[in-house]
């Protein structure tokens, strides 16, 4: 793997040197923070390859650092890998609708720590079936090698894997994916996603591309389609 540069956000020592060390024994570059203040100036700073981020932080929670990371114009396109100690379903649905594209649960093994970390890396446009030709569909354009998407000629802002997913449904017209089919496509088949996480992108899909997501159609029982 390139040596992409992740930053770590985590307020535990003897976690961030564990991942620390694992992903530089990957090859990748690492700069550790441990509170939500400071992952925000250097994820400005450095434009990071991807940032792990721990949910439960001094000052600001990783919620917030997520929240700003992905309202900001510098910042929106870096990936965001949410670490929590919760579990609990409710804080991951929340992340991902404030523009996280995966998450990890504490305790986790050093081995699915970087097999994620690879998974998001391996995400491009190149990876999915097309290449990088463009998708027209009415008023919308789908740009993978600017990973751009423009409804009536007004570009709109989404989250690594919305677009993916999005690209992923428009090459295949009329075709319909299950949930499954999705999560695997676009996260890896190594990568666990609940089917209400897929219902979680698609939402935001559907909210942000406006008169847009009349291509993005519900085939209920069964999962998903984009409009031929």
């Amino acid at each position: 793997m390139a040596r992409e540069r992740v930053l770590v956000v985590e307020d535990e020592e003897d976690i961030a040197e564990l991942i620390e060390y694992n992903l530089l024994k990957d090859g990748c570059g690492v700069t550790v923070v441990s509170s939500g203040e400071e992952a925000l100036r250097v994820a400005r700073r450095e434009r990071p390859n991807l940032v792990l981020l721990d949910l439960m932080l001094p000052g600001i929670d990783g919620l917030e650092v997520c929240r700003k990371l992905k309202g900001g114009p510098s910042t929106r396109d870096i990936p965001v890998v949410m670490v929590t100690a919760k579990g609990e379903e409710s804080d991951v649905v929340a992340g991902l609708e404030m523009g996280a594209d995966d998450y990890i649960v504490k305790p986790f093994s050093p081995k699915v720590l970087v097999a994620r970390v690879h998974a998001v890396f391996r995400r491009n446009p190149g990876a999915l079936p097309g290449g990088t030709e463009a998708v027209l569909a009415g008023g919308m354009e789908i740009l993978p090698g600017r990973r751009e998407v423009r409804v009536r000629g007004k570009s709109v802002a989404l989250t690594f894997t919305e677009f993916n997913i999005l690209l992923l449904l428009s090459r295949r017209p009329g075709w319909v994916f299950t949930r499954s089919q999705i999560s695997d496509a676009v996260r890896g088949e190594r990568y666990h996603v609940t089917e209400r996480s897929v219902d979680v992108h698609i939402r935001g899909l559907r909210r942000k591309l406006g008169p847009g997501a009349e291509f993005l159609e519900t085939v209920r029982g069964v999962g998903y389609r984009f409009k031929g």
